[in-house]
């Protein structure tokens, strides 16, 4: 089975096999989710540019494949076992992400020192990039991941003019 990917190429009428669609957005998640990393990685924060893009990939596989699966048990055989709910794919990636993502919040030697939250948030916006890919919401996924950067580079300047003008602060990306 082919799929019209007109809209994927800037309206060329081209059939494209549903694997080489999935693996398309696959890659496209991994580049938006590469944008994050890239920025995260200059910050030398303990997720860079590898996690994200891996995250974002791992979330547009999982939604692909959602709809891959759906289309094999489509079969008459099938038909009555099968209960496609791609809102569930998505709580299993958003749930998986939130392991790797705890991983990267450190409390420090004080109770009120922690550490990485916004690591962990990029991660988690890097699976909802991936999400958007996953589905081929790609106007959506490089909108988002445009603001993304706005928030992560610009307004860290902000927080350290704030920190600058209130006495010192520990940067507590």
């Amino acid at each position: 089975m082919l799929c019209h990917a007109s809209s994927l190429f800037g309206g060329r009428d081209m059939q494209l096999d549903p694997d080489v669609v999935i693996v398309l957005r696959v890659a496209a998640g991994m580049v938006l989710g590469g944008v994050l990393g890239v920025e995260r990685e200059m910050g030398k924060h303990a997720a860079g540019l590898r996690t994200h893009m891996l995250i974002a990939g791992a979330a547009a596989l999982i939604v692909g494949l959602g709809d891959s699966i759906a289309e094999h048990f489509q079969q008459e055989r099938y038909r009555d076992l099968l209960q496609v709910d791609p809102v569930r794919l998505i709580e299993a990636v958003v749930a998986c992400v939130g392991f790797v993502a705890a991983g990267t919040i450190l409390r420090g030697q004080r109770n009120d020192q922690v550490s990485g939250l916004t690591t962990a948030s990029s991660l988690v916006m890097a699976a909802a990039l991936g999400i958007a890919a996953g589905i081929g919401a790609y106007g959506i996924a490089f909108g988002v991941a445009v603001l993304c950067l706005i928030v992560l580079a610009l307004f860290r300047r902000v927080e350290r003019s704030i920190g600058d003008t209130h006495g010192p602060t520990k940067d507590t990306e």
